[in-house]
């Protein structure tokens, strides 16, 4: 078993038939130690896992909405898997996100589910000047600032949904 920092935290599992696969190595009793302290191992931590995925919706639609109805433009950054399921999740429409850009070609063109604009090439976001960037690959906070950076130039700012809602300058 190795921990990884991929997509915000992943387990990387080698595998063996129970009848060769001898004791658990010390790596898998941590993070089944880290588990149960986290309360994976009840209901109860499930539920509660629940109750932050609703708060998370819950915060990026209040800011989307107060965004829309301030007259103010979003914009999304990057077309992950994760960035599509968030925004399905969440009932994104273009009325609350006009577009979203990523730096690979092979997306411009393409569409979210249930979102009827296409992904776009950045250079759309300095063209627009939009006032918030909706970060959806977030666990690549400090590459997009930094990547990013140039929407201060018009007093935009980055918008990171997870783990809770955070506006800040690049």
């Amino acid at each position: 078993m190795e921990l990884l920092p991929t997509h915000g935290g992943s387990i990387r599992l080698w595998a063996r038939p129970t009848e060769i696969a001898g004791e658990p190595s010390l790596k898998v009793s941590d993070v089944l130690a880290r588990e149960k302290a986290a309360g994976l191992h009840e209901l109860a931590g499930y539920s509660e896992f629940s109750d932050r995925v609703a708060k998370v919706r819950r915060d990026l639609l209040r800011f989307l909405i107060d965004a829309a109805e301030r007259g103010q433009s979003v914009v999304g950054y990057g077309a992950p898997g994760k960035g599509n399921t968030l925004l399905n999740h969440c009932g994104v429409r273009p009325d609350l996100l006009a577009y979203t850009v990523d730096r690979n070609p092979y997306k411009h063109g393409r569409f979210h589910a249930g979102h009827t604009d296409t992904d776009l090439a950045p250079e759309r976001i300095d063209q627009d000047k939009p006032d918030y960037v909706l970060v959806l690959p977030w666990n690549l906070r400090d590459e997009l600032t930094r990547q990013l950076s140039y929407v201060r130039d018009w007093g935009g700012r980055l918008v990171f949904p997870i783990p809770q809602i955070e506006v800040v300058n690049p």
